[in-house]
């Protein structure tokens, strides 16, 4: 079976309902490029898995992988989604309402992320999910270790950079970026790490 005829499998393996449908809809109208159905599944997986009570995502988007990490999160727990784009979280707070989820679930935050994450507090989240500027990554990183619980979980989106991060030859920012963001993640002896090759990578860690 080739690589493409893998993706549309695990693809129609993960059904998605109504709400992620017109999710996706809505963030192709701004061009915003959302996780995949496979991606979203790991993330609800990881936020159950870690019981996520309080998760931080950097990138709402149109409320994909909002709404996914809600879905794995406890019932009491909160998401806090920061991006600088209002229109995107106009969208996202839209999908996440008609999906049951009201302004007690969801916390906004409209700015970038790395003027906001100073301002969140130290040791206060199971979960932190970036899917942001690929190149401020390791600045996230950071910020993500003063964020977290012992025993939270940290992942980014897109680490493999549609394969880039492979190649050699390919020395653009974003994809250097990426590089060392693996590379500090994996050498971390703070973090049990994994790269998981779904979507544009997967990179989580547990901080210990």
């Amino acid at each position: 079976m080739d690589g493409n005829a893998l993706q549309r499998w695990l693809d129609s393996w993960v059904l998605e309902d109504a709400s992620l449908t017109a999710a996706r809809s809505r963030a192709a109208e701004v061009g915003v490029t959302c996780v995949d159905a496979v991606t979203g599944s790991t993330l609800r997986l990881l936020a159950a898995a870690s019981g996520a009570k309080a998760v931080v995502e950097l990138g709402t988007g149109a409320g994909v992988s909002g709404l996914w990490l809600l879905r794995g999160m406890r019932t009491d727990g909160i998401l806090t989604t920061v991006d600088p784009e209002t229109e995107h979280q106009r969208l996202a707070k839209q999908t996440l309402i008609e999906a049951g989820y009201g302004s007690g679930r969801v916390r906004l935050i409209a700015g970038r992320a790395l003027e906001v994450l100073p301002r969140l507090s130290d040791g206060a989240y199971d979960l932190v999910f970036c899917d942001a500027l690929p190149t401020e990554n390791v600045h996230y990183l950071e910020a993500a270790m003063r964020l977290l619980r012992p025993g939270g979980l940290v992942v980014f989106a897109g680490a493999l950079g549609d394969g880039r991060v492979a190649d050699p030859s390919a020395r653009d920012p974003e994809t250097v970026a990426l590089r060392e963001l693996g590379r500090q993640v994996r050498d971390d002896e703070r973090l049990v790490p994994a790269l998981l090759p779904i979507g544009g990578g997967l990179l989580a860690a547990i901080l210990s």
